[in-house]
């Protein structure tokens, strides 16, 4: 079977991903603007002999996703942002127990119930500290309607490989448009599993390279001994108040994500070799942005554009990089400015960072980012 042309509607796309990776199991509650997740993952899942179920609640969505997940199974469910606040207990459990599991948050206007129907980025900082206490997880934001599809595998492959819960963030903008997208052959895609152990003999679900590393996770029922809880736990999983164990768990669990952070950052870049002026944006907002970037060098001016695929970790390095040359840095983002604090923190001074906020429910228009680029020479 070949490359086939779909016109795909970004939710769709996160759905299409999900299943090439292997998604065997959803749980889910239904929410605009998320909800076309949940339909075709009902109508598709049981086609390949997967699993669907509409919960009671987000809490219950999360939980179940959880519980399929340890017997082996490869979960997701998909939220938004009233639906993602009611998940973040158990997306904390499953970060120290060190449970794969992706989500989808499409996002929307908030806080509370918000504007059910408006695009927004607010859920940024939530998605990245969402959960209380120190923890472990990664966040990929698609820019377009292809990349729902690219990231939503992408987020497969390292939940499982990490054993980390791991987030799409899309929003109302790339869920609903649609786009032609290009679908790869199925025999070219490398299905994503996670690593197991050989024999039961001597298992010990938590036992792994101190330094970041992760550990083998055997499916529950399969002859195993397994205990896992949100407690602080040991290698065997028994619970522990030593403070040694607790402080090398933790450790360990932000070192398999820090360590390894080129595999996780990810960005679209236009223009930055050698910009006065560069802009950093992700998701439907950067679609407005490109377009005003493109009218700006189209008269002369050194404009870049730096597209943030990955958002946590966040991609440190390509945003200092870019303070060689430019001198100011655009922010264009669906809230008050959560990105741009990340880049002044990276940037720490090196340039001036210029947040352009909008939290009416609408999206940018090119001409708001143009305006911004005109002041900044």
């Amino acid at each position: 079977m070949a490359e086939t042309i779909k016109l795909m509607q970004g939710n769709e796309a996160c759905t299409m991903g999900a299943l090439a990776a292997g998604l065997q199991f959803y749980a889910g509650y239904p929410i605009t603007p998320s909800t076309e997740i949940a339909e075709m993952c009902s109508e598709e899942l049981p086609k390949g002999g997967g699993k669907f179920i509409q919960m009671e609640d987000e809490i219950g969505s999360i939980a179940a996703c959880i519980g399929a997940s340890l017997t082996g199974k490869k979960s997701m469910t998909a939220t938004s942002g009233p639906g993602f606040s009611l998940m973040q207990e158990c997306i904390g459990y499953a970060s120290l127990c060190e449970i794969p599991v992706v989500i989808v948050n499409c996002q929307r206007m908030g806080p509370s119930t918000g504007m059910p129907t408006s695009p927004a980025q607010g859920d940024v900082m939530q998605a990245r500290w969402g959960t209380h206490g120190d923890h472990s997880v990664i966040v990929l934001a698609p820019g377009n309607v292809k990349e729902c599809f690219e990231l939503t595998f992408k987020a497969f492959e390292l939940s499982e490989k990490y054993r980390v819960p791991t987030f799409v963030l899309t929003d109302e903008v790339i869920g609903h448009m649609r786009e032609k997208v290009v679908m790869p052959d199925p025999k070219s895609y490398k299905m994503p599993q996670r690593a197991q152990p050989s024999t039961p003999a001597g298992y010990k679900p938590f036992e792994a390279d101190p330094d970041g590393g992760v550990p083998l996770m055997a499916p529950f029922g399969k002859g195993y001994r397994w205990h896992c809880t949100g407690l602080f736990h040991d290698e065997t999983g028994g619970p522990t108040g030593k403070p040694a164990k607790a402080d090398a768990l933790l450790r360990r669990l932000d070192r398999k994500i820090t360590k390894n952070i080129d595999e996780f950052t990810d960005y679209f870049a236009e223009g930055l070799e050698g910009c006065d002026v560069a802009v950093v944006s992700f998701g439907s907002s950067a679609m407005a942005a490109l377009s005003a970037v493109r009218r700006a060098r189209k008269e002369g001016k050194r404009v870049g554009m730096l597209r943030l695929k990955t958002l946590w970790p966040f991609p440190d390095a390509a945003v200092r990089k870019l303070t060689a040359s430019a001198k100011k840095i655009i922010v264009p983002e669906m809230n008050l400015g959560q990105v741009a604090l990340e880049v002044e923190r990276v940037v720490h001074g090196s340039a001036e960072v210029v947040k352009l906020g909008k939290v009416n429910g609408e999206l940018f228009h090119p001409d708001e980012v143009y305006a911004a680029l005109k002041e900044a020479f």
